[in-house]
């Protein structure tokens, strides 16, 4: 069973948090400013620069929830505070990556070079002929623009080639094993 959410958020210096009654938050920090509506049933408590999250009842939503609000207020803080980075790499024969202003264009095989337009919130780098970097301080942003990104061209199984999530390794597959010589 875990126990995530009974664990306590610290506040850094500098990061304002405010909650409504509601379960209405909005936080605050030198980074930006993040607001999300969190779960009625879970009550937020702020105390010495330290949140805590409770839970009504020992249910099973309950315990889910806890655990839910518990890691989306702590990404919250986190993300005003420090932000979030998500690195890419291209790895393929005439594959790479150029900055053009704020979006980034990649030519990866296909008969046109792709460009990608960021949201807002998000910032895109080209660190190298290979690497791109997401930047934001929204977690759930900076993961979804990465994986849509990823999406252009997913990592291949048989060629080992596409973009992929640094640190990331592709299973390979064999390729066909073809019977030479013989006929029936």
């Amino acid at each position: 069973m875990s126990r995530v959410g009974y664990r306590l958020i610290e506040v850094p210096k500098g990061v304002e948090v405010t909650v409504k009654d509601n379960n209405e938050v909005h936080v605050k920090g030198p980074k930006g400013e993040l607001f999300q509506k969190l779960s009625d049933d879970m009550t937020i408590s702020i105390k010495d620069n330290v949140i805590q999250v409770s839970r009504p009842t020992n249910g099973r939503v309950h315990r889910s929830m806890h655990g839910l609000t518990r890691s989306l207020l702590a990404n919250m803080v986190e993300g005003v505070n420090s932000g979030f980075t998500r690195v890419l790499e291209i790895r393929g024969v005439g594959y790479r990556v150029q900055q053009t202003g704020k979006n980034v264009t990649i030519q990866i095989g296909y008969s046109k070079p792709v460009e990608v337009v960021p949201p807002e919130g998000i910032t895109l780098t080209a660190d190298g002929p290979t690497k791109i970097s997401v930047h934001g301080i929204d977690k759930e942003l900076v993961g979804r623009t990465a994986a849509d990104m990823r999406k252009i061209r997913p990592p291949d199984p048989y060629l080992g080639k596409g973009i992929l999530y640094s640190g990331e390794q592709v299973r390979r597959k064999a390729g066909k094993s073809g019977k030479v010589g013989k006929k029936k």
